[in-house]
């Protein structure tokens, strides 16, 4: 049986993050490393049997990054700190992964990051996002960017709609936005791509392998 990839987890006591935490937990070929910023959240976290790194994005990852093979980005500041957290701390996460030498960072963005000047109230969120995929785009890192509509709280279907650029709004759960995030981190995959993605009806699993 091979050895079993380490995946640092960004905003792992968040929502879609805990999703992914459970599924990385059931993974064969990927274990979890939960990234979070308080003492409480990890106590919680690892009374699960995960192993957790105190880290915050604002301040030196190289001790989070260590003993680490892949990153999957999954925090966000609900709105209250787009700029050090969104932005910056994608970006600080960003170099501390490169400086590490890992395989692969995964990004979860968001649709419309590629055009913030028409997202009205949102522009400045999405003007965040689109500097911080630019960033990793430019990184030389092997990476995915996964821009989802908009996220629900609905049970997932394992099933979505993905390309490029979908050129069309919808919505998905959290939970298949979470899972396409975790087959993002295979290599068999198309390699430093963006994927927008909604809900759909083809497994995530082969999706994710036909764009």
């Amino acid at each position: 049986m091979r050895k079993r990839k380490k995946v640092l987890v960004a905003g792992a006591n968040g929502t879609t993050g805990k999703i992914i935490i459970d599924l990385l937990k059931e993974s064969e070929v990927h274990q979890p490393i939960a990234m979070v910023r308080k003492q409480n959240q990890k106590d919680h976290i690892e009374k699960q049997g995960v192993t957790t790194v105190l880290a915050d994005l604002e301040k030196d990852l190289s001790q989070a990054v260590k003993d680490t093979d892949k990153v999957i980005f999954a925090a966000g500041s609900k709105g209250k700190n787009i700029i050090d957290v969104d932005q910056e701390g994608a970006k600080n996460l960003i170099d501390a992964t490169k400086e590490a030498g890992l395989e692969k960072f995964v990004m979860l963005s968001t649709m419309g990051a590629e055009n913030p000047a028409k997202g009205g109230d949102l522009k400045d969120y999405l003007r965040a996002k689109q500097n911080a995929d630019d960033y990793l785009k430019a990184s030389g890192l092997n990476h995915s960017i996964v821009r989802p509509g908009r996220l629900t709280d609905e049970d997932g279907t394992d099933k979505i709609q993905i390309n490029k650029k979908l050129g069309v709004q919808g919505s998905i759960s959290r939970t298949d936005v979470a899972r396409t995030l975790v087959e993002a981190l295979d290599d068999d995959i198309v390699q430093n791509g963006v994927f927008e993605i909604t809900a759909g009806n083809k497994t995530i699993k082969k999706a994710v392998r036909s764009v």
